[in-house]
Order: C-alpha cells, then sequence, then structure tokens
C-alpha cells in the first residue's frame, strides 16, 4: 500500500499539537492500531524497462572458427596460457583497488544494518551512584533545613535500565532502511566491478608485454639486417661500386631501426610496471618471471552469452545504477515520512535508594513510562524542498541508469568489432608475411644463382621484418580486444 498523503489531509484526521501521555497502556494502543493499518510513505518501486536490440556485431563474433567458448565467470582459462592464469589468481587476491571496494562493501552493510537498528527499540543500561550536599538556601535546603534530623550530606545509588522506540508508523524510517540496503547492495554490485576490470587490466597488460616482446626481438633482428646490409654497402662504396647517397640511406635505415627499441623498452616496462601495481606490489617484483618472451596465446570463441538480456543480468554497472535508482526512490519515502507524526515510547525500570542496603527492595523500585509524538507543523518549506530534491536526485539516477544501458551496449558494438577486424587483419598480415617469406627466399636464391645483388636480398628481409612487426602487433591488439569482449558482456564474476 502507497502513502503519498499530504500533509493537509492527514492533518484532518490527527490533532495540531503534540500530545502526551502519562502511562504506557494508552500510548501502546495507540500504536499497536496504527501499525496494523499504516504503510509506507512515498511511491513503490519498480524496476525500470530496458529493452535492447540484438547486437549487430553480435553475428560476426559468432562466425568466427575457434574452439569452444571458455566460462565467462573465468574468461582467461580459455587462452590456456599459465602464466595468464598465475597472473590472475595474484591479482584477484592480492589487488589494492578490489581491498578497497570491499571495504566500501562493509561500510555500505554498516550503514544498512544501522538504518535497521533505528526501527528497533534502543536500552540503555545505566548504573550510577552519587555523593550530594544539599544547600540549605536553595528551595529544597530552605523548606527542609528546620528539620531536626535533616542532613545536608547524603549518597544516592541507582540502578535502572532506560528503553526508548520510536515508532515507525507511516513507513519513513523503513524506506530509509531501504534505501541504505539498496545503496549496500549496490557497493556489492560495484566490487563485482572491480573484480571484472582489475582481472581484464591485468590481461591487457599482459598482451601488451607479449606483443612488445616480440616486437622488440623482430626489432633485433631488423638491426642485424640493417648492419648487415650498411656494411656492405660500404665495402661496395670503397670498391667504387657503390656512392655516397646508397651509403647514406644505409647509414638512415640502420639508426631507423635502432631508434624504435628505446620506444618498445619504455612501452614493455609500463606494461610490467602497470602489472605489479594491479597485483599489489611494487614494481619490478615479478618483472622477472616475465622475462622471457613467449608466444602470444590464441584467442578463445565468445560464448553464447551475448545476447541483450545477458548482458543486462551480468554487467555490474547496469545492477549497481538499478540499485542506486531503487534507493533514490526509497529517499522519497523518506522524505515524505516529515509530513507525517512521529511517535516515540520511553521508559524506565529500576531501583533508587539512599541506603545502599536497601536499594535491592520493594520500596526502592521505579518504574516509569510515557509517550510522546512530535508533529512538525510549520517549518518554512524545509520538507517541501527535502522532497523535491530527492524527486529530483530520482530522475537523475534514472537518466543515469538508462545512460549506463546504452553505454554497456556500446562498449560490447565496440568490442566486438574491434575483434572482428582485428583479427581479419591478423589472417590479412599472415598472408602478407607468408608471401613476403616466399619473395625472400626466392631472393636468397636469385643471390646464389648470381642474378641479383645482395643488397636486394636484404632488403626483402627487411621488407619481411617489417610485416613480421605489424603481425606481432595485431596479434596482441586482437588478444586485448578478446579481453575488451569478455568485459563488456560481464565476464570474470559468477552469477
Amino acid at each position: 500500500m502507497n502513502l503519498s498523503l499530504p500533509a493537509s489531509k492527514l492533518n484532518a484526521n490527527l490533532p495540531r499539537h503534540r500530545m502526551r501521555y502519562g502511562g504506557l497502556a494508552p500510548a501502546v494502543a495507540l500504536t499497536m492500531a496504527l501499525m496494523t493499518t499504516a504503510c509506507a510513505v512515498g511511491p513503490n518501486y519498480h524496476a525500470p524497462d530496458a529493452h535492447l536490440q540484438s547486437f549487430h556485431s553480435a553475428a560476426a563474433v559468432d562466425m568466427r572458427q575457434v574452439a569452444s567458448a571458455p566460462p565467462l565467470d573465468t574468461w582467461w582459462e580459455g587462452f590456456h596460457d599459465p602464466e595468464l592464469l598465475r597472473i590472475e589468481q595474484r591479482v584477484l587476491t592480492q589487488n589494492l583497488d578490489l581491498a578497497a571496494a570491499i571495504a566500501r562493501v562493509r561500510q555500505s552493510r554498516g550503514a544498512a544494518e544501522a538504518a535497521t537498528a533505528r526501527l528497533l527499540p534502543t536500552l540503555d543500561f545505566n548504573p550510577q551512584a552519587s555523593a550530594n550536599r544539599l544547600s540549605q538556601e536553595g528551595l529544597i535546603g530552605h523548606v527542609v533545613r528546620s528539620i531536626p534530623s535533616f542532613h545536608r550530606d547524603y549518597r544516592t545509588y541507582d540502578v535502572s535500565g532506560a528503553a526508548s522506540w520510536e515508532i515507525d508508523l507511516f513507513g519513513g524510517l523503513r524506506r530509509g532502511q531501504e534505501a541504505a540496503r539498496d545503496e549496500a547492495e549496490a557497493a556489492q554490485m560495484e566490487r563485482v566491478g572491480e573484480r571484472i576490470t582489475v582481472a581484464a587490466d591485468a590481461a591487457d597488460a599482459y598482451f601488451q608485454i607479449r606483443g612488445d616482446q616480440a616486437r622488440l626481438a623482430v626489432a633485433e633482428k631488423q638491426i642485424t639486417v640493417d648492419a648487415h646490409l650498411l656494411e656492405l654497402v660500404r665495402q661496395r662504396r670503397t670498391s667504387g661500386v657503390s656512392n655516397e647517397r646508397e651509403l647514406a640511406q644505409a647509414e638512415a635505415l640502420l639508426q631507423s631501426a635502432r631508434q624504435t627499441v628505446p620506444l618498445l623498452r619504455i612501452a614493455l616496462e609500463a606494461q610490467l610496471n602497470r602489472l605489479d601495481v594491479l597485483m599489489g606490489v611494487q614494481p619490478g617484483t615479478y618483472a622477472a618471471e616475465l622475462g622471457t618472451p613467449s608466444e602470444i596465446p590464441a584467442i578463445p570463441a565468445i560464448g553464447g552469452t551475448n545476447k541483450p538480456t545477458d548482458v543486462l543480468r551480468r554487467r555490474p554497472d547496469i545492477l549497481a545504477a538499478e540499485r542506486r535508482l531503487a534507493a533514490s526512490n526509497a529517499r522519497i519515502g523518506a522524505a515524505l515520512g516529515d509530513y507525517y507524526p512521529k511517535l516515540s515510547l520511553s521508559g524506565i525500570l529500576g531501583f533508587q535508594s539512599i541506603n545502599p542496603q536497601h536499594l535491592f527492595t520493594a520500596p526502592g523500585f521505579q518504574a516509569v513510562g510515557s509517550g510522546a509524538i512530535r508533529w512538525r507543523i510549520f517549518d518554512f518549506g524545509k520538507i517541501d524542498a527535502e522532497v523535491q530534491q530527492a524527486r529530483g536526485a530520482n530522475t537523475e539516477a534514472l537518466a543515469r541508469y538508462r545512460l549506463t544501458v546504452l553505454h554497456a551496449a556500446e562498449d560490447v558494438e565496440n568490442s566486438f568489432t574491434t575483434l572482428v577486424q582485428t583479427e581479419q587483419r591478423s589472417g590479412e598480415l599472415q598472408t602478407e608475411v607468408a608471401s613476403l617469406t616466399r619473395a625472400r627466399d626466392l631472393s636468397q636464391q636469385s643471390f646464389q644463382a648470381g642474378v641479383i645483388p645482395l643488397t636486394d636480398v636484404l632488403d626483402a628481409d627487411r621488407q619481411l621484418l617489417d610485416s613480421q612487426d605489424q603481425l606481432a602487433l595485431n596479434r596482441a591488439n586482437a588478444g586485448r580486444a578478446a579481453v575488451s569482449s569478455f568485459r563488456a558482456l560481464g565476464g570474470g564474476w559468477p552469477t
């Protein structure tokens, strides 16, 4: 049931002043009567409809001729690379961003538990003893100082417990509890999202490392070929066969090959350091383990979880945005709750005496019970402003949820397109490498037969190495595109 009556209608049913009862019985009776009929104020939450059309890039991904797809929960296992598996295990247990996200979940859960505790009574146990000296000039002292048995000095002993309870008649506190619970669930989804992010970032860094290592190996071969070419041109220059222009060109080719090495080493070092930080250690800790170059692993298939409904179900950012939308809806009810009266009960049970020997006796027993209604009648529009703010936040949360859904679809489309096109380019580069390899072999045969000079052979080698460099780079980019696809689908956590 939804209560969203304005204060003017409620005022016709309840008095416009604070009500105070001398005992607990009337307050309890009123409380029980209201609690049986009261409902939570504010709009009830209904999850928004999110419909996505089929991803237009999914068909091309499904047509990839590769082995069976790995489980989306642990997609990195599909690359069949032991080093990548070891890295993912370390990242998921040692990453500090993930540890911070877990701490945020604890905070939000604590806030939710505190909101739940506000619905329940509070009991305080407060034993105390005091020594007193009564003023003879005070009101009481002036009256009783003439009594022969009067003593100014006395002690009091009090052992009692006090209980208080704000009754949630109209559900404002329950709406606050809902909001806190929804925020805790959103924090949990964001922790899952952080897990997906760090797992994908680690794999992305790993593929860049393997790609840079492969390109460094090609660059070293290129330097060897260009150095051999330069030496040959120098010999030809000495014998008068070659000229100064050819010598300068050969020197430039060698320097061009050499200047690529520092750039590749900078990129490699940056990714090694990035990976160490992702694993929660100082840069350089695990660099030696990746010092030996290795082949870039083959890309697995992308499973049948690329449907829009699966993405909406798995993507933690979408789930978190939906939970924050629910929390903002509940806060509207919490704000509306201030329009309505608030009932609180309190009581004290215990013993009090000026003589410790008579403390726990029937004459020393004391009991106090009270109930009060507090109703904010006029506040210069403060409640109206708070309700308006809550409704505006809800509208913003709805827009952010819809935008999150669209960004998720964008991520999937971009990742799928990048993966398909990059793999297609890899196939074309492999064909080019095969052709240039055949051309280089034919050049060597022609050189051995004395048909062409050695410079033509070395030039064919240089073209082949340049193509191999592009192939290594593209293979690494294809691996990164696959990682991006798994991340876009929400892979990396069990649902």
